[in-house]
């Protein structure tokens, strides 16, 4: 995609699932990458060997910058630390990808206020605090600069059992519209991609049950959930030059899913 090649670009939350189909496509794409891991350096690692294999072929001759960075998303200190870091080894960020996310599932009027706070800090004050230090990097610098937010279908569709999940993820809309008409003068460009259903390790309760993996995909007019490698394609888009005038918007990748399946059917008069 026109745009990618050479920028730089970190990835939180990089290790398995989108954030790794989204490390492999950059690379692929050309674009230098930083891997966030939190704990698992060698998950990181393993991200990091298979953009480099799928980019190159030979890791050893590969023109893919990529760097492991460690950092939890949730601690403001691993943040600031974390992007610093990149800029110094690239010398640049260019691109920042809010792909780092936790769910807990609860009935809502038995959610800990520690959980609580654990997936909001995660997913959307973490978001926030990673934009907000790539921000200050891109104005300093007077360079123009994309932002992506991995959000989810539950932006806008409720999410009973998943509070504190649904609620990062409605507030992620807000953030991205926020930042994008706030930056858009500067050249900052602000969006986010909302998987339906996907193919992760984070779901693999129900893609492992027939009876689940069905009532699932009953839900879908395209009647399959998504991988993640369709995810990555259309986060590279929104990062590439070719989507230079998407600003402020999110795009739903999800075979349908937000259209309500369950009205496919003409229900009333």
């Amino acid at each position: 995609m026109i745009g990618l090649k050479g920028k730089n670009a970190l990835i939180t939350g990089a290790t398995s699932g989108i954030g790794q189909a989204i490390a492999i496509k950059f690379a692929q794409e050309g674009c230098n990458i930083a891997i966030n891991y939190r704990k698992d350096s060698e998950a990181g690692a393993q991200t990091q060997e298979m953009a480099l294999q799928k980019a190159c072929g030979d890791i050893n001759s590969c023109g893919v910058k990529s760097l492991l960075v460690q950092g939890d998303v949730s601690q403001e200190s691993d943040i600031v630390e974390m992007v610093n870091t990149v800029i110094q080894e690239f010398g640049s960020l260019d691109i920042l990808i809010n792909n780092a996310g936790i769910q807990t599932e609860s009935p809502s009027h038995e959610v800990t206020t520690a959980d609580f706070d654990r997936v909001i800090a995660v997913n959307l004050r973490g978001a926030y605090l990673c934009a907000r230090e790539t921000i200050k990097h891109l104005l300093s610098a007077n360079r123009r600069g994309v932002i992506i937010n991995i959000s989810s279908v539950h932006e806008i569709i409720p999410r009973p059992m998943y509070i504190s999940y649904s609620i990062s993820k409605g507030g992620m809309e807000n953030l991205t519209k926020t930042l994008a008409l706030e930056y858009a003068s500067q050249g900052i460009r602000v969006n986010a991609v909302a998987p339906g259903a996907t193919i992760t390790p984070m779901n693999q309760a129900w893609i492992d049950d027939p009876e689940k993996k069905a009532m699932v995909e009953s839900h879908i007019p395209m009647g399959r959930a998504g991988t993640t490698e369709e995810m990555a394609a259309a986060v590279a888009f929104l990062a590439s030059d070719e989507a230079a005038y998407i600003t402020g918007q999110t795009l739903f990748v999800d075979g349908g899913l937000t259209l309500y399946a369950d009205f496919r059917e003409t229900w009333s008069a």
